[in-house]
């Protein structure tokens, strides 16, 4: 990788963890949580290949991302079905009004 290539990830890289955390800390929807998790890991994933790269060893990396494809999509499934019980049990999915309910 020549050094316009290497700026070119590490941009994206951190342009994608940041997104992520900028969603995390802005939006009180349950589904959007989700989203701006899924942006999170994608940086991170891109971060893992890249240093796979980097380090000479590409399939270490790449096996790596896979792992955290595999275990990134349970999240997120397990994620969204919460969300949707959560909708039909309150009826919003707003994390202010799911915070205030009593046990």
């Amino acid at each position: 990788m020549n050094i316009s290539t290497s700026m070119a990830v590490f941009t994206a890289v951190i342009g994608l963890i940041g997104i992520g955390l900028y969603c995390l800390l802005i939006t009180r929807n349950l589904i959007r949580v989700v989203v701006a998790l899924q942006i999170l890991v994608k940086g991170a994933m891109l971060a893992l290949v890249f240093v796979g790269q980097m380090q000479g060893q590409p399939s270490l990396g790449q096996s790596m991302a896979l792992t955290v494809i595999v275990a990134d999509t349970i999240v997120a499934v397990v994620g969204l079905a919460l969300a949707v019980q959560v909708k039909r049990y309150v009826g919003s999915l707003d994390i202010a009004e799911i915070s205030k309910l009593k046990r």
